[in-house]
C-alpha cells in the first residue's frame, strides 16, 4: 500500500499471495479430526479486490487467518509477495467482525496500537493515522471514545487501525456483518473509496452474496465444510453505485453463484 496517494489501485500481473494445495485439519475435543479446508488454491494479484463467499463452517475465516499468519495450514503452501509466508507479517493488515475497540483509549490512540506494539516512531504514525482517520470519514472524532460512536463508525476506526502501519495487503473477515442493511450499504460504498484511494490489496470474506458481487473484483466460491473452492467469478460491472443492485447483470451474477452453492448443497445468505 502507498502512503499518501491518489493515483487509485494498481493491478499488475505479479500475485500479492497464493494458495497453494491448502489443507486445514483441526483436532476435536473427542479426538477425532475435522477437516475444515481442502486443496485450496488461488491466487491474487496485486491491487485486486477479492471476495469471498460460502456457508457457514465451510472455512472462509480459517482461509483468512492462515493468511494473516494467526493459524497454520496442515499441508500445502501460502506465498506472499512470492514468498513463502508462515507467520504474522507488518505487511497484513486485518480487520475483525468486531472492531474490539479498547473503551479507555480514545480514537485516534485505538488506531495508534498497532504501531506502538511493533515500535514504530509515534510522529510518523501519528500522521499516517489521521490521514487515514480523514480517508474514513472521522476527521474530527480524534478525541472521541469508541462508547460515543455509531457501530458503523467504530468499525471505520477498525479499518483505519489496519491501515496504520500501510501494509500491502488487506484481510476482512465478515466487518460489517453486524450492522444495519443502510449502513453496511454506506460501509461498503466507503470501502471501495479507500480502496480507489490507497491502491490496496484486499481480500473480504462475507456471506453475502450481493456484498461479494458488489465489492469483488472476483468472487471465490467455497463449498460446505470441507471448504473447497468451486468457482471463481470475473466481476465486470459498471461504476460501482447502488444502482448496480438493480441491473440485470448484477442479478446475474447473484443469482450464479446461488446456483453453485445450492449445487454444493451449502446456501447461506
Amino acid at each position: 500500500m502507498r502512503f499518501p496517494t491518489e493515483d487509485g489501485p494498481v493491478v499488475s500481473s505479479v500475485p500479492a499471495f497464493r494458495f497453494d494445495h491448502l489443507h486445514k485439519t483441526f483436532r476435536s475435543k473427542d479426538g477425532g479430526e475435522v477437516t475444515a479446508l481442502h486443496d485450496v488454491g488461488f491466487a491474487v494479484r496485486r491491487g485486486e479486490f477479492v471476495t469471498v463467499v460460502g456457508p457457514s463452517g465451510c472455512g472462509k475465516s480459517t482461509l483468512l487467518r492462515i493468511l494473516a499468519g494467526l493459524d497454520h495450514a496442515s499441508r500445502g503452501h501460502v506465498e506472499l509477495g512470492g514468498r513463502e509466508h508462515v507467520g504474522p507479517s507488518r505487511d497484513i493488515g486485518v480487520v475483525f467482525q468486531a472492531p474490539v475497540l479498547l473503551p479507555w483509549r480514545n480514537i485516534l490512540d485505538n488506531v495508534l496500537v498497532p504501531a506502538q506494539i511493533q515500535g514504530r516512531d509515534r510522529a510518523a504514525a501519528r500522521e499516517r493515522a489521521m490521514h487515514y482517520l480523514q480517508l474514513v470519514g472521522l476527521s474530527g472524532f480524534e478525541t472521541k471514545y469508541p462508547s460515543e460512536l455509531s457501530g458503523g463508525m467504530q468499525q471505520r476506526v477498525g479499518i483505519a487501525r489496519a491501515l496504520v502501519n500501510d501494509p500491502v495487503l488487506l484481510l476482512m473477515d465478515e466487518p460489517f456483518g453486524a450492522l444495519d442493511a443502510m449502513t453496511r450499504e454506506t460501509m461498503n460504498l466507503e470501502l471501495l473509496k479507500l480502496r480507489e484511494r490507497t491502491g490496496a490489496t484486499i481480500m473480504l470474506v462475507t456471506h453475502s452474496i450481493p456484498e461479494a458481487v458488489f465489492l469483488g473484483d472476483r468472487v471465490v466460491v467455497m463449498s460446505p465444510r470441507p471448504g473447497r473452492v468451486t468457482q471463481v467469478i470475473d466481476v465486470d460491472l459498471p461504476a460501482r453505485t447502488l444502482d448496480v443492485i438493480n441491473t440485470e447483470r448484477f442479478g446475474a451474477y447473484v443469482s450464479g453463484i446461488r446456483r453453485n452453492l445450492n449445487a454444493a448443497g451449502g446456501l447461506d445468505g
